[in-house]
């Protein structure tokens, strides 16, 4: 089967109206051509490349005790909610070292309680501006150059937004364009894909990360990466949001903007491999203060909110990340990270501390190669000013009881990841949350999860 016909198919059947079991269906197409995909056995170099993938994710809480709840509760009845995802990943070498990728996208979700009430969200794949109707944009539209200075080589196998080829161990990759950061920025073997790995939006990457990105996650801009032998050094810059987690990105590039800077190294250890990764991010930003809300608030009477307060400022953060091998089937991660806490939250999750740390275990030796079991544990954490502005009736984009009896919020996730073929599986996760939102008078509640993910 080629792929215009099924594409001609899929537009026969195409009724909105049909809602999320249309992307139900849509999925399981993508899981009957998935074999018909040609697998690259060697690494000679591609001159262009296309794959794809789609992702429907299932997820149903029951009722949960709650003392109260606000205007960004996680409601404490019983809901159900899901999210789909196809993406086209088209790549295209247009000169040596030359090559130019674009990511045309579809989604649809309808997330539990507005996708209000977490720390840690439960469902990367939800977006800001999730809609029950079926939503195509551009996800990507990036080139990538790459100049190579020798030190042996290396293969790059044909994936998603990379051609296969040989290149350098030493070499300087320029990429310009419309992207997600943490494409090039915070990569994890085990936990950073939510349509293959993990689940919770404080296991694709650093909790308080706060990366520049629209509602969907992407941005326009610039990194850098030099790799010299077991070293990788990374820096880029790239536009945030006009208005705080607003769909317009700010053009003025120059005087607003999100930096960040990551050394990475790649390290043996009992013959296992390993990276460890150090990041530091810096942004500016028209951003409200939570202690300036609070004492706009004391002065002129009301809740404290940050809106009221906006202005030029900076927030900043770190985190330390490391993946292991401890075999050729099992692997363990850790995340260390924490932002400023003064502002609020612009782009990403309501997170100021975070630890998180994980284990993946391949199937091999139950004689299922391709099914992963992870299990991970998350700490998530608040600035006093924060705790201070919630506790106050102060709202986040995400959070907000009303009133907060804070403890750190507290995760843990497990998923089985089930092979049904070499491009296809399906994954049942479950989620434990306890002090949802930081507030130990709501919860716990646990959320389960299915997952069917196809690629080619």
């Amino acid at each position: 089967m080629s792929r215009k016909p099924l594409a001609r198919a899929v537009a026969e059947h195409f009724t909105p109206s049909s809602g999320h079991r249309f992307w139900l269906g849509l999925t399981l197409l993508a899981v009957a051509a998935a074999p018909l995909a040609a697998q690259a056995d060697d690494v000679e170099e591609e001159s262009w490349g296309v794959h794809g993938q789609a992702t429907y994710i299932w997820q149903k809480k029951p009722s949960f005790d709650a003392a109260y709840s606000g205007t960004n509760s996680l409601s404490s009845v019983a809901e159900k909610g899901y999210s789909f995802s196809g993406t086209l990943f088209l790549g295209l070498r247009l000169w040596t070292g030359g090559e130019l990728y674009f990511n045309p996208e579809v989604v649809q979700a309808v997330p539990m309680s507005g996708l209000t009430g977490l720390g840690g969200m439960m469902d990367s794949e939800q977006q800001k501006g999730s809609s029950p109707n079926p939503t195509f944009y551009r996800a990507r539209l990036f080139l990538r150059q790459t100049w190579g200075f020798g030190g042996g080589q290396q293969a790059l196998e044909s994936a998603p937004n990379q051609l296969a080829g040989m290149v350098d161990k030493r070499r300087l990759v320029v990429t310009l364009g419309n992207l997600s950061i943490i494409d090039i920025f915070d990569s994890n073997a085990y936990a950073h894909d939510g349509r293959t790995q993990f689940l919770n939006w404080a296991l694709s990457t650093y909790g308080p990360y706060d990366y520049a990105g629209d509602t969907r996650g992407y941005t326009w801009g610039g990194a850098a990466e030099y790799y010299y032998d077991d070293w990788v050094l990374r820096a880029g810059r790239f536009m945030v949001p006009l208005e705080s987690n607003g769909q317009r990105l700010d053009t003025r590039i120059t005087k607003y903007h999100s930096d960040q800077v990551e050394l990475e190294h790649d390290h043996v250890i009992g013959g296992q491999p390993g990276k460890v990764r150090l990041l530091a991010f810096r942004s500016k930003e028209i951003m409200g203060s939570f202690s300036d809300a609070l004492a706009y608030a004391a002065l002129n009477g009301g809740t404290p909110d940050v809106a009221l307060v906006r202005k030029e400022r900076i927030k900043y953060g770190y985190g330390i990340n490391l993946e292991q091998s401890l075999g050729n089937d099992i692997g363990v991660f850790t995340r260390l990270s924490r932002n400023d806490g003064k502002t609020e939250t612009y782009s990403f999750s309501e997170i100021e501390r975070s630890v998180t740390a994980g284990v993946s275990v391949k199937g091999s030796s139950w004689h299922r190669d391709n099914d992963t079991v992870g299990f991970a544990v998350i700490q998530n954490g608040l600035s006093k000013a924060h705790q201070e502005y919630l506790a106050a009736g102060g709202l986040g984009v995400f959070i907000g009881d009303g009133q907060l009896n804070y403890r750190p919020e507290r995760i843990m996730e497990a998923y089985y990841s089930y092979s049904l073929s070499k491009a296809v599986s399906l994954t049942a996760d479950v989620q434990r949350f306890y002090n949802p939102a930081y507030n130990a008078d709501r919860g716990p509640v646990t959320v389960g999860s299915l997952r069917l993910h196809a690629e080619f």
